[in-house]
């Protein structure tokens, strides 16, 4: 069963980047699709981004599109999101998500594997 743990979550001011960090243990990395989701106060959690489990494919919300990059690094058993141009309402708590599939998956509830969450803070 792989396990998945996040890193670089912080605080930024709007129009900075920050570059979370997912990184996979205990299964075969190249065998997962891998997805980020964020979940800000008081809201549902939310589908952000996807990666294929080749990495050939991707999927954005509409929201991030443009200001963010999703890619996987299979040497190191790492994903990365990148966002740029970040906004107020970036504000999250970013999960990192794995699922044995193809596919870029962007439904929250097809993950299995799910990391403890890093914070995001944009300050206007």
């Amino acid at each position: 069963q792989v396990q998945v743990a996040e890193s670089g979550g912080g605080l930024v001011q709007a129009g900075g980047s920050l570059r979370l960090s997912c990184a996979a243990f205990g299964g075969t990395f190249s065998r997962y699709a891998m997805g980020w989701f964020r979940q800000a106060p008081g809201k549902e959690r939310e589908f952000v981004a996807a990666i294929s489990w080749t990495g050939g494919s991707t999927n954005y919300a509409d929201s991030v599109k443009g200001r963010f990059t999703i890619s996987r690094d299979s040497a190191k058993n790492t994903v990365h999101l990148q966002m740029n141009s970040l906004k107020p309402e970036d504000t999250a708590v970013y999960y990192c998500a794995a699922k044995n599939t193809i596919a870029a998956v962007t439904t929250r509830f097809e993950y299995d594997h799910w990391g403890q969450g890093t914070q995001v803070t944009v300050s206007s």
